[in-house]
């Protein structure tokens, strides 16, 4: 791994108090183990944060690439940018908040040296208000059972993986607390280990109670994208389908109550039955359309191939 080039990708929003330190301990973490790159973006801080970075890239003697958004657009655009423009064959990602200890890298780095993709780190002892740590663990628990990947921590900040996976996987909205669901789909090995978490330092979280409003959306989105985005017919399809025979069958009920003198003009079953046919059809029809964008597209996207052989 030493040879390698390590890029570490952080993005920060408002940390101004927390750089210093942050590249401090990086500093001491690594120098001497691996070769490394920071590559800062800042998400659009309103404070001090982006003077404070052009301040230590004058220090540092390591590659530093600052990248600086006009407007706040959330970690999964911050990353998604750093992402494309890593160097190194390995991508480390954590927060700029110091919670994150960068002492724990060189463990995750040996860990994916044994042969994995991704390594997640797990905030097992985590230093968060309460009500979060329960958040996270019903979401966590919920998203392991629906994508049978066992991970205690799907959205620590702080992650070792392979160029490959952040090449493969896009990152947008709020999908970076799905990377190592979108990692596995993709068919890359994926693994866990503990990591320290420290209490913040300085600043305020930036956690708020949108997150937990967008968070059900988000999960409904890796479902479609890890499940059906190359064949959307077979999601719309049987929905469609069971919507367009249960009008049918309202109707054809219908039918046999008018022939025998029943009036059935007035009845809201007859909406109903119609309502229900016309909205199938239209499920169907998106599964058609979805399943020619995705035959223009297909031949864009990369093939999970790890070696070839001949």
């Amino acid at each position: 791994m030493k040879s390698e080039l390590v890029s570490l990708v952080i993005p920060l929003y408002n940390e101004e108090q927390s750089v210093h330190e942050l590249m401090r301990r990086i500093h001491e973490s690594l120098t001497g183990h691996v070769t490394f790159e920071y590559i800062f973006v800042d998400d659009g801080s309103t404070d001090g944060s982006f003077k404070k970075l052009l301040e230590e890239k004058r220090r540092v003697k390591e590659p530093m690439t600052i990248v600086r958004f006009r407007k706040n657009s959330g970690k999964s655009m911050a990353l998604a940018e750093g992402f494309s423009i890593v160097k190194g064959d390995v991508v480390v990602t954590l927060d700029a908040d110091l919670q994150d200890d960068p002492a724990e890298i060189p463990h995750l780095l040996h860990v994916l040296e044994q042969g994995y993709d991704l390594v997640v780190g797990w905030k097992k002892k985590r230093h968060d208000e309460h009500d979060r740590i329960i958040l996270s663990r019903i979401f966590n628990g919920i998203v392991s059972k629906i994508f049978h990947l066992k991970l205690h921590d799907m959205n620590c900040g702080l992650k070792v993986m392979r160029r490959q996976v952040v090449e493969e996987i896009d990152v947008y909205g709020e999908l970076h607390r799905f990377i190592p669901v979108l990692a596995h789909a993709k068919g890359f090995r994926v693994t866990e280990i503990s990591v320290l978490h420290h209490p913040r330092k300085y600043g305020t979280s930036k956690f708020g109670m949108e997150r937990i409003i967008r968070a059900p959306f988000d999960l409904l989105s890796t479902m479609f994208l890890t499940n059906f985005r190359t064949r959307p017919l077979q999601m719309f399809g049987p929905i469609g389908t069971s919507f367009i025979g249960i009008g049918s069958m309202i109707l054809m009920y219908l039918t046999v109550l008018h022939f025998f003198g029943e009036s059935i003009g007035r009845r809201p079953l007859l909406l109903f039955g119609i309502l229900l046919i016309l909205f199938g059809v239209q499920l169907f029809s998106t599964g058609l359309v979805g399943e020619l964008v995705t035959k223009m597209n297909i031949r864009k996207e990369k093939r999970p191939v790890e070696e070839v052989i001949s």
